[in-house]
């Protein structure tokens, strides 16, 4: 078995690798002078079961023709089995059409994938799990819940006045998972977005008054959706709100809102390598889920159950 990581996310890769007590494969990713991407693999990978290791987090483009470049290198090196490792899925939001004239990204997304050689797909937390199905190889999705219920365990003493919270009516079964993990309550923000990019909270559903509540969502991007959410349940009387994401994307203006919302805590992991300014912003905390990943891949090189993980 060979790890090689990409430049997305070195960081992650690096623990992944500590976990299983493997370097990774010596590669080079560069740039030619108009940004093509060239990829030469340093080591011998005939007849290996390659895990390809790449986010294709911001900037996506980059890192998803990265990611398609080392598969087709490996492919024409004789890798005898090559799996995608794709902790944060980009393009998992278009996993339908919106309208008339309109693509389904994440499709065509997994077909790339699988067009150039990957013979399987290990993500985590995809925003949908119908996502699954795009694929035409064998695809495991992993989710951060055991990770996210433990470290809520290890920080909040007072299990009764936890209440999980999803921010919208599409995260339900996410949340009501951790809620059950937690032998916690539920509840849920109804709101109304009025445009693209732009949320309004309607209503909450479930009594929020003196809880610690917990907003458990996928993926935080503009932030705005969180902030809007969290200050809906500080006014209908909770005593404090703190958010956990699976993947931190925090484009634009995110951490502003963050910085000055109610939310007394955003925990994310490091499916995305998170900047400076995150990783040190007071706010926010990472929890590591490279032992969650290196475990399913030692699981799939010895051809061991990955769905007990989660037992």
């Amino acid at each position: 078995m060979k790890l090689l990581s990409a430049n997305s996310n070195r960081l992650l890769a690096q623990a992944i690798g500590d976990y299983l007590d493997m370097p990774l494969t010596k590669a080079r990713i560069e740039r030619f002078a108009d940004k093509e991407i060239f990829v030469t693999i340093d080591e011998n990978v005939r007849g290996e079961d390659v895990f390809v290791i790449q986010s294709t987090s911001y900037p996506a483009n980059d890192n998803l023709m990265e990611l398609l470049i080392c598969i087709d290198a490996l492919t024409r090196a004789s890798a005898k089995r090559i799996t995608a490792v794709i902790p944060y899925f980009g393009y998992a939001r278009q996993d339908r059409k919106t309208g008339g004239r309109t693509p389904i990204s994440a499709k065509l997304v997994a077909n790339l994938i699988v067009r150039a050689g990957a013979h399987r797909v290990l993500t985590m937390d995809l925003h949908a799990g119908q996502i699954q199905g795009f694929f035409d190889i064998p695809t495991d999705n992993l989710v951060a819940i055991p990770f996210m219920a433990k470290d809520i365990k290890a920080n909040y003493t007072n299990a009764h006045e936890i209440m999980v919270v999803s921010p919208d009516v599409g995260g339900v079964v996410r949340a009501r998972a951790l809620a059950d993990r937690l032998g916690g309550d539920l509840a849920i923000v109804d709101k109304r977005r009025p445009r693209a990019g732009e949320s309004e909270v309607m209503n909450i559903i479930g009594d929020v008054t003196g809880r610690n509540c917990i907003l458990f969502d996928d993926i935080v991007d503009s932030g705005g959706t969180l902030v809007n959410a969290a200050k809906a349940l500080i006014d209908r009387g909770a005593t404090s709100v703190s958010a956990y994401i699976s993947h931190g994307v925090l484009s634009g203006k995110a951490m502003e809102r963050v910085e000055n919302s109610v939310l007394k805590e955003l925990v994310i992991t490091d499916s995305i390598e998170a900047p400076e300014h995150v990783r040190n912003h007071p706010k926010v905390r990472i929890v590591g889920v490279a032992p969650l990943i290196g475990e399913a891949i030692r699981r799939i090189a010895n051809e061991e159950s990955v769905s007990k993980l989660f037992d």
